[in-house]
């Protein structure tokens, strides 16, 4: 048990494993409320679970939400299904890994709160706006990350919508196909008994379309959730003795230069048209999975100065 925790702790410690990360983070929840649910049903403490698992799901009603807003984003980490966890993490490794690979582990962590956010808000809105669905308003309930899944999806089949995923029984699938055809599906069952699930899922797919277009063309919407992201990693961020002397202080002047100058030339910089040819010489050769990272992020900023 002890070498299992370990291993979570490492994976979750990596620099620049931020995928690997949000399935984890969904994986242990999943794991700490099956062991709740087990544990308090045989001691017939079902209630207590039922009151744990509430705190976690995104109600329907507004006047429930309102006492735990929390839930606009528990909601989107939380699984009580095994399958349901399972198809939604495969989902998102698949396609989070392009998304992190041509746009960073950064736009992957916008990308998967925006499409939770937007799933959560477009759920409260259908079930409170139509009156098809007033009936369901106080016993509705949602969870799981489908829509920020979704979310992840849409963006990466945005971004390179010819990219094909090799699918058993299907062959080669350009993954535009693949995200469409999930849309169609979260479109036909929006009447059935998991309606405001469902049409949530259009709401990640409408938020990953949006961010990568206007990313294209100069905008991040993930800007405010970068600024949360640097807000949270500097509570945690060990901050430097104080310097007294002038001599120490241009010690750690020069070091902070050094990192600053650092960290710009580790950033991708905008490549020139040798670069780009180069790029597109080996796309013909081997195709988009023969390149490197660094060349897949340059590739997605010639086509932003395009």
């Amino acid at each position: 048990m002890s070498g299992l925790l370990d291993d979570f702790r490492s994976e979750f410690n990596k620099p620049n494993n931020t995928l690997v990360q949000l399935i984890l983070i969904n994986t242990i929840v999943f794991l700490l409320l099956l062991i709740l649910k087990v544990v308090l049903t045989v001691a017939e403490m079902s209630g207590v679970y039922g009151l744990i698992v509430s705190q976690l799901q995104l109600p329907a009603s507004l006047g429930a939400f309102i006492t735990k807003p929390w839930t606009m984003i528990t909601y989107f980490f939380t699984h009580e299904d095994v399958f349901h966890i399972l198809f939604n993490m495969l989902f998102l490794y698949w396609f989070g890994r392009l998304v992190d690979e041509y746009l960073g582990n950064r736009r992957l962590v916008a990308l998967y709160m925006l499409g939770g956010l937007a799933g959560g808000l477009a759920y409260m809105a259908i079930y409170n706006l139509f009156p098809y669905f007033h009936g369901q308003v106080g016993s509705s309930r949602m969870l799981g990350a489908s829509a920020a899944a979704f979310s992840v999806a849409v963006g990466a089949s945005t971004l390179l919508p010819n990219y094909t995923f090799h699918l058993l029984f299907f062959g080669p699938v350009r993954i535009k196909y693949i995200a469409f055809f999930y849309i169609v599906l979260s479109l036909a069952r929006s009447i059935g008994p998991n309606a405001g699930g469902e049409l949530s899922h259009l709401g990640g797919a409408l938020v990953g379309f949006l961010f990568v277009k206007m990313l294209q063309n100069g905008t991040d919407l993930g800007q405010p959730i970068y600024w949360v992201m640097d807000g949270w990693q500097s509570l945690f961020r060990k901050k430097p003795p104080v310097k007294v002397s002038y001599r120490q202080r241009s010690s750690a002047s020069m070091s902070a230069g050094s990192y600053a100058a650092t960290s710009s030339s580790s950033a991708v910089a905008m490549p020139d048209q040798d670069e780009i040819d180069a790029i597109l010489d080996k796309i013909s050769r081997s195709g988009y999975e023969s390149l490197t990272r660094e060349e897949k992020q340059k590739l997605f900023r010639a086509s932003q100065r395009g």
